[in-house]
């Protein structure tokens, strides 16, 4: 499958497995309630909060607020293996975002960000509900199957995304990744 018809099929409502710069990813118009349903479904997961890629960090802001803080670690970490939890910025489909909040992210890896061009999309890991996440293509389509199209590409890297909740005053991480709190902390120069 090419990435003009990746993007197609995700237009169209459909769920599509591809690589990021961290793990394998499963996904679907973050706009599209029906698709958000069907994936939440296919991942046998309740709607406990989806975050969202783009395709460049303009784009953040159409989705999440935007702040001081925002600013400055999507200016120093984006495109990359950060989440930026914001208060939303604009009305989602049910099962997106958590309690106000959306958790975005600007994966560094060319397939995701060609998918992402403004095109926002429900990225998950590909794997079913507390099953270890997906290390290779092979074993998505095991755990997911017909139910989903698959998109190949440079294998991603395997280590999550750190996801950050921005402040008033700063950030707190919510989930340790490939970005330390330390590296996070200097380059909002604390």
């Amino acid at each position: 499958m090419e990435i003009d018809a990746a993007r197609a099929h995700l237009r169209s409502g459909g769920l599509l497995v591809y690589p990021t710069d961290t793990l394998w990813g499963l996904g679907c118009s973050a706009l599209d309630g029906a698709a958000v349903a069907r994936l939440l479904r296919l991942k046998k997961r309740s709607s406990d909060g989806l975050s969202v890629m783009v395709g460049s960090p303009d784009e953040l802001w159409a989705l999440g607020e935007r702040s001081p803080v925002a600013e400055a670690l999507a200016a120093r970490w984006l495109p990359g293996p950060l989440t930026l939890v914001l208060p939303v910025a604009c009305a989602l489909p049910e099962g997106v975002g958590r309690d106000g909040t959306i958790g975005l992210r600007v994966p560094d890896h060319p397939v995701a960000l060609a998918l992402a061009h403004e095109l926002p999309i429900v990225t998950t890991s590909a794997n079913r509900h507390g099953a270890p996440p997906a290390a290779t293509l092979a074993e998505a389509r095991a755990a997911l199957g017909r139910d989903a199209r698959y998109l190949d590409g440079a294998a991603p890297q395997g280590e999550p995304s750190t996801v950050v909740r921005v402040t008033a005053d700063g950030c707190e991480v919510l989930r340790a990744g490939a970005i330390s709190e330390a590296e996070l902390e200097a380059s909002l120069g604390g």
